[in-house]
């Protein structure tokens, strides 16, 4: 168990696993670039038993493709309400709010971050969401903030 006594972690997406950017391909198709040090961290977090989630502004198939790899669930997409999100994880999860970590960059992550028991931003969030999270990151969004995150709390 961490010194933080989290027993999950949910993570915004755009930002946060992804540096924020996105590239149309030749078909239109979407693309996003997530981070391997983020998807390692995920991993070494799930084998020392922490829950996670992913909730999104963004209804992006990309979501579920990252969320199938690692085998993540709870998925919160086009998620206009992140506290909410938030809320029914802790429900259907069986999880206290103060026992979840929560990670988002901008400022429609104020509401969860409010509500989780440990709450992280990366180097390039926005100054609101920097000045209300526990832990300030010094990676960028995509740049394996995730994985220190995670480092940071199972330490």
């Amino acid at each position: 168990m961490s010194p933080y006594r989290l027993d999950a972690i949910a993570l915004d997406v755009d930002g946060v696993l992804t540096d924020g950017g996105f590239w149309w391909g030749p078909d239109g198709a979407e693309w996003k670039r997530f981070c391997f040090a983020d998807v390692m961290g995920i991993s070494r977090g799930r084998k020392a038993g922490l829950v996670f989630a992913l909730i999104s502004g963004e209804d992006s198939p990309l979501i579920d493709r990252f969320a199938d790899k690692l085998g993540i669930t709870a998925l919160y997409k086009g998620c206009k309400d992140k506290a909410a999100a938030l809320q029914d994880f802790s429900a259907t999860s069986g999880i206290a709010l103060t026992r979840i970590g929560f990670m988002g960059d901008d400022i429609n992550d104020l509401g969860a971050m409010a509500l989780a028991g440990l709450t992280a931003a990366p180097a390039n969030a926005q100054p609101p969401v920097l000045d209300a999270v526990t832990l300030r990151l010094p990676q960028r969004g995509g740049d394996g903030a995730v994985r220190a995150f995670i480092e940071h709390v199972l330490a």
